[in-house]
């Protein structure tokens, strides 16, 4: 016969040599679990939604006789008078048509996860941690190599991105993680895409695995360093290819399309556009630039934000100078205030058809071919070299290290040559200036260099 428990009764209940299982008849399904070696612990059983019997348990016998002051949970030291609280409540989700067992279960996973991920242990948890700790503070790219690894760097959460590597892995312990699945994400980026981030352009590329490959080799090399896993899985992997160098120039012509539709999109984008021109320097150096990086018409980038890590001095000619707004925030193009101007991709998209349609007007029938944003900084080096400018004047102008300044010259020769680079840069921007005005006397065409 089922006999209702008493307090004292949980208490005096000895262990047997097997597990003993108590009844309590006042609580529907709820037993006094008592283990040979003296644990004694709360239990429901019932049937689950698929008709077979769930065990559910509540958590150890609480002896101290005080209860709770809020509602009882599972997990929890639980009196006699707790559990039977809890039971009820288990079982009123159970009529709402929960499956008290299954939810229980995922939960307890969750938290599993959440602590794993905490101390780095699985895929996630060691990406941030790596982006954390690494990747912010020493390479340049971090926000790209965060998204390359499924975590989305807005406003500093590191939040995973849906379908992305730290959303696919999530609970996968990253010493887990072998040769086939970094070979069979990279390939699915080559045919596909990056897990979570929409490609630019369908159909197969290697830049995509490329990319992938990179940081996650990367990452799992700073792990490995680390001691956080026993090997990088990334190391006998095939790497794809390297595109052969660009050597587009933008033609004469083209650059004045180009300035005359940065007119028409109008800033921020116009300006910075027309900024990386001007200066032959790189897109987040100058999408970057900050109101103190400034001292009159000499704009010094820190080495934090330069490729090779050493400080540059870029001295902007007058037309450079007009283009840069008078607002009170330190980051010169924003629209939060807190970060540079994003969105780099759809302003080039609306660039290229403002110069489509200025080029037509001119021209029924032009044509412009495919280029990108940092052929600017290669038609710049060309052009200041088209008009007689010294290459190590060049090389210092774009911080460039290399050629002329390398080796031991580079070394031993630590004149900056401030004058010469501010003369190269006001000549550059003259010549632009001309070619948009129709008053340069006599024009040099890029294009038709090395063709004479």
């Amino acid at each position: 016969m089922v006999k209702e428990l008493t307090a004292a009764a949980v208490e005096k209940y000895r262990p047997g040599p097997k597990r003993r299982r108590i009844r309590d008849a006042k609580a529907k399904s709820l037993f006094l679990i008592i283990e040979p070696s003296g644990v004694k612990s709360w239990q429901m059983r019932f049937r689950t939604p698929s008709g077979r019997i769930g065990k559910l348990t509540l958590g150890r016998v609480d002896f101290s006789g005080r209860e709770l002051e809020g509602e009882p949970e599972i997990g929890q030291p639980l009196t006699l008078a707790a559990a039977r609280l809890l039971a009820a409540k288990v079982h009123r989700d159970r009529e709402r048509g929960l499956d008290v067992i299954a939810e229980h279960r995922a939960a307890k996973h969750r938290q599993r996860t959440e602590l794993a991920d905490k101390h780095g242990k699985t895929f996630t948890g060691a990406a941030r941690t790596f982006i954390t700790e690494h990747a912010r503070q020493q390479t340049r790219r971090w926000i790209e190599t965060a998204r390359l690894l499924g975590l989305d760097p807005i406003d500093g959460d590191l939040k995973a991105i849906p379908n992305g590597l730290a959303s696919r892995w999530a609970d996968k312990p990253v010493g887990d993680i072998d040769g086939h699945d970094i070979w069979s994400v990279t390939d699915e980026a080559r045919r596909i895409g990056v897990p979570g981030i929409k490609p630019r352009s369908p159909g197969l590329s290697q830049a995509r695995p490329r990319a992938l490959l990179a940081a996650l080799s990367t990452m799992f090399g700073w792990l490995h360093q680390h001691r956080k896993i026993e090997h990088n899985p990334c190391t006998d992997l095939h790497r794809p290819k390297a595109p052969p160098p660009r050597e587009r120039t933008l033609t004469n012509d083209e650059l004045r399309w180009f300035w005359l539709a940065c007119d028409k999109i109008g800033p921020p984008f116009g300006s910075v556009f027309q900024l990386l021109a001007l200066s032959g320097q790189r897109l987040r150096e100058v999408g970057g630039m900050r109101r103190d990086e400034f001292d009159s018409d000499m704009w010094t980038i820190p080495g934090s934000r330069t490729k090779n890590k050493r400080p540059h001095k870029v001295p902007l000619p007058p037309l450079a100078r007009r283009l840069i707004p008078e607002q009170s925030d330190d980051l010169i193009f924003t629209t939060t205030g807190n970060t540079m101007v994003s969105g780099f991709s759809r302003a080039k998209a609306r660039l290229d058809k403002a110069m489509l349609t200025i080029a037509r007007s001119e021209r029924a029938k032009a044509s412009i071919a495919d280029w990108r944003l940092h052929d600017l900084r290669r038609t710049a080096v060309t052009g200041m070299s088209e008009l007689g400018i010294r290459p190590d004047v060049i090389e210092l102008c774009v911080n460039h290290i290399s050629g002329v300044r390398a080796g031991v010259a580079g070394t031993y020769n630590r004149s900056e040559l401030l004058d010469e680079r501010r003369g190269a840069l006001e000549r550059w921007a003259a010549h632009i200036e001309g070619l948009v005005s129709g008053k340069q006397a006599k024009v040099v065409d890029l294009a038709k260099r090395g063709r004479k």
